[in-house]
């Protein structure tokens, strides 16, 4: 994880490995991140030129028994929880795809701005592979994108390019090509020019409830999606993804 300053704004770039996948370790330095952003007025997460992030790292964490897996989906839930409850705006700059659990990190930002590559998928393909969505996902989503695409977005799995992902509301904008971060920047600037206090008063009061919504249903959801994550379809579907993601020798 690297951490720029741009004056006020706070540039989070992610480089962990080529698919950004979310291990422990990632989301421990994830999670410190938000929490080093010191004085910043707003804040950029971004990916590498390909990846936003390619959500969790199934090849980590397929082998866990269920109480060590419980414990890393409440991590992320707790890190994402920690994205979406940042006291300054976040603009995500989705640099390249975004997908399950990069989709979700993407969520959490106030402000979404993916580039314009017809390639570039960005959705929740979580249904695709047998898994449940938690609390952490539905609650925000539910929020900020019309029911018609939520679902759509969540119980078909699809991946959208960028421009099927604006008209869903999905993304709030699509920069063209080498101008993405140009245009994240001037948002986050935006943002940043704008009185701290009441700005920080506003956004808490728009997602603390949602916060605590996720709270209180996040034992249960984790529980469930135990469950769900150890049906013998869920693993068998989750085990062919994962020899696929493995090097071939």
């Amino acid at each position: 994880m690297r951490i720029e300053r741009d004056g006020a704004v706070a540039i989070l770039t992610m480089d962990s490995g080529k698919a950004n996948a979310m291990s422990s370790q990632f989301l421990d330095e994830l999670s410190a991140a938000f929490a080093g952003l010191g004085d910043a007025r707003a804040a950029v997460i971004t990916g590498n030129e390909k990846i936003f992030s390619a959500g969790l790292d199934l090849p980590g964490i397929i082998d866990l028994e269920r109480k060590p897996l419980t414990e890393f989906m409440g991590k992320f839930e707790r890190v994402m929880l920690q994205a979406f409850e940042l006291p300054v705006p976040l603009v995500a700059a989705i640099s390249g795809h975004a997908i399950a659990g990069g989709a979700v990190l993407a969520l959490q930002a106030d402000v979404r701005i993916a580039v314009d590559r017809e390639s570039l998928r960005i959705g929740f393909n979580e249904a695709q592979l047998g898994m449940g969505l938690p609390a952490m996902v539905i609650e925000p989503l539910r929020e900020q994108v019309p029911g018609p695409s939520l679902t759509r977005m969540v119980l078909t799995g699809e991946l959208f390019g960028p421009h099927e992902a604006l008209r869903l509301g999905l993304l709030h904008e699509v920069a063209p090509e080498g101008t993405l971060m140009q245009r994240a920047l001037a948002k986050a600037q935006a943002f940043a020019a704008l009185p701290a206090g009441g700005l920080r008063n506003i956004k808490s009061s728009l997602r603390k409830p949602i916060g605590d919504r996720i709270r209180a249903l996040a034992g249960v959801g984790n529980d469930r999606f135990a469950d769900i994550w150890f049906a013998p379809d869920t693993q068998l579907a989750l085990r062919a993804t994962v020899a696929k993601l493995k090097p071939k020798s």
